[in-house]
């Protein structure tokens, strides 16, 4: 048995940046890697797919060429050098995680899969280490339906489909949200078929049905195929398609080379002998914490996409401010709380999707006055000089205390943008503040005060 002074286990977001402060503090650190080093975002999230993404826009304004003066010729794409391009980057990342861990002074890198023995115990391969402070961050995988049939073809999920090297004849996707959506326009873009599936009355459901139906729209006029109010009965082979039998307004048959199954993720909790520990998880997987990610055992805390409290990038990484901060004093000295937090995130579909704080329906449930202010990016210079218009951006204002309440840019530059709204609001300064300040033309960002000088009452908010 080997005592460690903190076991962290995995190597996503949170857990590297959190073996880094507390070695540096001179505490003697063990982190535990079952897979690749870097997690999620790494290896199978953020950096292969908006790295593909970035090829799949290459390739499409190329192909529009006409529109600024050029022409490219016939736009060929090469999947296997688009892989290597993709391959070349997750190593950079996920080798230089590697590196700093195992360089780290006062830090053990053990390879192996760690599972608890007791509240204070991990087994990692046949050694078991022992620490009165454990961390969990790892991670999450791909929720595969139970639909008959499925498990006799070879479908693809958000990591498997990273693996490929060709390009598919007609991709089916399962699952109309995030994932399914960058991985539909970005196919397509590559040239294959594309169409997307969704459960749902409409795409990305958690979003306005404004901002859904603007992004139906974009996906649409690109050739996408979209199918929403659809139930998949099953799966089936038939010769080289895959073929989904699908409910919705009739019964029919969807064909297709090969099949995304992007109907949600779960966290990697099932293996890591949490009942051992005493670790309570929630019906779907997810460790239970508290407001400062302590677990149910005292010594124990979870963070990132195993805790259910937020499944980003970003939010893995505040999870690990969160949790340094309060162990050891090293921000402000004051207590950090996941609730301080403004839900924030992003679409990469093209043109992408910034969104923070609340919806037009979380708002209107309040019940309290609110404003709004709305602009077609067809409006906005710099959106015009780029070609490309599609989308527009709102904002959303209490009536009373003039704090902004959230905001949606759906357009050229809208996930940089919406920066400027997020940070208003972590300063709780009121709108006027944005309002009247003088931003750099010709941006996207410059076009926020004019949103803001023409806001009216928002419709069922109880403005009237």
């Amino acid at each position: 048995m080997t005592e460690y002074d903190a076991i962290i286990i995995g190597t996503g977001q949170a857990g590297p940046a959190l073996a880094r402060r507390l070695a540096g503090l001179g505490m003697q650190v063990a982190i535990v890697e079952r897979g690749r080093f870097g997690g999620t975002c790494v290896n199978t999230g953020c950096t292969p797919t908006k790295t593909l993404v970035a090829s799949a826009y290459a390739a499409h304004l190329a192909r529009g060429g006409a529109d600024y003066g050029f022409s490219a010729g016939d736009i060929k794409v090469d999947m296997k050098r688009v892989k290597a391009r993709k391959d070349y980057v997750v190593g950079l990342s996920n080798g230089g995680v590697e590196r700093s861990l195992k360089n780290l002074e006062n830090c053990r890198v053990y390879e192996a899969h760690a599972r608890f023995v007791s509240p204070r115990e991990v087994q990692v391969g046949s050694e078991v280490l022992t620490s009165d402070w454990i961390f969990i961050n790892v991670g999450g995988h791909a929720a595969v339906p139970d639909i008959p049939g499925l498990d006799q073809v070879d479908y693809l999920t958000n990591s498997s489909i990273l693996d490929i090297d060709f390009l598919p004849r007609h991709l089916l996707v399962l699952g109309g949200s995030y994932i399914g959506l960058e991985f539909g326009q970005m196919y397509r873009r590559f040239g294959s078929e594309a169409t997307i599936v969704q459960r749902g009355t409409r795409l990305v459901s958690r979003e306005d049905e404004d901002v859904s139906a603007a992004i139906t729209d974009i996906l649409t006029q690109e050739g996408i195929t979209v199918v929403t109010d659809t139930k998949c009965l099953r799966i089936d082979k038939q010769g080289d398609d895959i073929i989904m039998t699908v409910d919705g307004r009739g019964s029919s048959e969807l064909r297709g080379s090969h099949l995304l199954i992007a109907t949600g993720r779960r966290p990697n909790t099932d293996d890591l002998g949490l009942d051992r520990a005493g670790v309570k998880r929630d019906e779907h997987g997810y460790i239970v914490v508290d407001d400062e990610l302590r677990t149910s055992v005292p010594g124990i805390w979870a963070l990132g996409d195993c805790n259910g409290k937020g499944a980003f990038t970003h939010t893995s990484w505040n999870d690990y401010e969160i949790v340094a901060a309060n162990l050891a004093n090293l921000f402000d000295g004051e207590t950090r709380r996941v609730s301080d937090r403004i839900p924030a995130y992003a679409l990469y579909i093209d043109p992408p999707l910034g969104r923070v704080g609340m919806t037009e329906a979380d708002v209107r449930k309040r019940g309290r006055p609110a404003l709004i202010g709305k602009l077609a990016m067809e409006d906005v210079s710099r959106a015009l000089e780029k070609s490309e218009t599609a989308g527009f951006m709102k904002i959303l204002v209490d009536a009373e205390t003039k704090e902004i309440l959230g905001a949606s840019f759906l357009g050229s530059s809208g996930d940089e943008a919406i920066h400027c709204v997020l940070d208003t609001m972590y300063a709780k300064a009121p709108y006027t503040l944005l309002k009247r300040a003088m931003h750099i033309h010709p941006t996207v960002a410059e076009f926020i005060p004019v949103m803001l000088d023409d806001l009216v009452p928002l419709p069922g908010s109880g403005t009237g």
